[in-house]
């Protein structure tokens, strides 16, 4: 159809695909569902399609509609109907009630200009000091909710190999519900994992510095942790990652064909030559037969040479 450490999954895989709606498909995106389709497939698995756009205003009007034609006309097929995030609210309330009950949430009165001057966290956020951990200040309302981060998350990524987060040292508690009433990506993302059984996370090497929060939460909420596999991060030739920021063109600029091909190449799946002149069929049944994770460079990035 179109349409606390971590524990081994044991039950039949499921992976997903999970872009967000704030720009057209780029050669980015096509690698993290290249390599996530290839892996669900390669173990008889299935394989879903999930439109994550939580983040209302970096929605663009259109975009996940595109993302869904583009997806198609490439010959990507996915199991059951597409699933949108915006639509699952009640869900994630829900998760954060019982973060709440069980004493691991509180609210948090900060502001984005009175943490600019704390040190970085690994994935560029600011490390959070902890005002608000043991009550409100003086005067004070909560407008966020924080998770308190504790402990040290241990983890096998299938690509970047062994992984060590000590949580409080790295980025401290983080951000569940925004300011602004909108849940936070680290958990919408899984609470929808979690809801769909999903037992594989094949994704860019750009999420792997959110993963032992994600590790956390799924701890916290005591379900299930998926494997973890992170694909190395396509950028430009300055070293930025491929993004409607910096300009990356769409893939649908570019012959399904080609593009694929060049993916494969990139994850380090040396399809033959004789590929480049075989129809875009033949080049999934190629795929299919050979995929390798194990073949994946163990690399944070790398220059997309080409697509942007």
């Amino acid at each position: 159809m179109r349409a606390m450490p971590p524990t081994a999954p044991t039950s039949p895989y499921i992976g997903r695909f999970a872009p967000s709606p704030s720009g057209a498909l780029h050669f980015g995106s096509l690698i993290a569902a290249l390599g996530s389709f290839l892996d669900a497939r390669t173990h008889d698995g299935r394989w879903l399609l999930r439109i994550e756009d939580v983040d209302t205003p970096r929605t663009v009007p259109g975009a996940a509609e595109g993302i869904v034609r583009t997806l198609e006309r490439f010959g990507f097929e996915w199991d059951g109907p597409v699933v949108w995030q915006s639509a699952r609210t009640g869900a994630y309330e829900a998760a954060l009630e019982l973060l709440k009950r069980g004493g691991h949430a509180y609210p948090c009165a900060c502001t984005r200009r009175e943490l600019a001057g704390e040190p970085l966290a690994r994935d560029g956020s600011r490390r959070y000091p902890g005002t608000c951990r043991n009550g409100l200040p003086t005067g004070r309302e909560g407008r966020a909710w924080r998770v308190r981060a504790e402990g040290v998350v241990r983890f096998d990524d299938a690509v970047q190999g062994a992984q060590e987060v000590d949580l409080g040292a790295d980025a401290g508690d983080y951000v569940v519900k925004r300011a602004d009433g909108l849940f936070a990506y680290q958990l919408a993302v899984v609470i929808d994992d979690a809801e769909a059984g999903v037992t594989h996370v094949v994704r860019g090497a750009d999420l792997l510095d959110s993963t032992a929060r994600q590790i956390h939460l799924l701890g916290l909420l005591e379900r299930p942790v998926p494997a973890y596999a992170h694909l190395p991060l396509a950028t430009n030739a300055a070293g930025e990652k491929l993004s409607k920021q910096t300009l990356a063109r769409a893939v649908d600029d570019y012959p399904p064909d080609a593009s694929l091909l060049a993916a494969l190449d990139f994850l380090g799946q040396n399809p033959p030559i004789a590929l480049a002149r075989a129809p875009l069929a033949e080049i999934w049944q190629w795929a299919r037969a050979n995929w390798s994770i194990s073949a994946v460079p163990r690399r944070r990035e790398a220059v997309a040479a080409g697509f942007f």
